[in-house]
């Protein structure tokens, strides 16, 4: 019983509503270092490869995450943002996005 309820409070706290800060870009980019010089231009290269068909994903702390609901974020790509939503595993599901 103690196990069983252990994990329901673990599932329960995963789905809970947070706020994350980081930037939006194109899985193609996510993994590659930011080369300062071109910061200007990777919103633009962001939007183009998501448009182009790359799943957007977000970045914070270093980590990348995947986004379930794309139609969310893609109007940020290459932006610093504010994510309000549910995390599931690496997967955040997105409420709300804030510049």
């Amino acid at each position: 019983m103690k196990k069983a309820l252990a994990v329901f409070a673990f599932c329960a706290m995963s789905s809970m509503a947070a706020d994350w800060t980081g930037y939006v870009v194109d899985q193609a980019c996510a993994g590659k270092k930011e080369d300062k010089g071109a910061a200007e231009d990777h919103a633009a290269c962001a939007a183009r490869c998501i448009k182009g068909g790359s799943p957007a994903v977000f970045v914070s702390d270093g980590k990348v995450y995947k986004i379930s609901n794309q139609d969310k974020v893609t109007a940020h790509a290459g932006h610093k943002v504010t994510l309000s939503g549910t995390m599931d595993g690496d997967t955040i599901k997105v409420d709300s996005v804030k510049m």
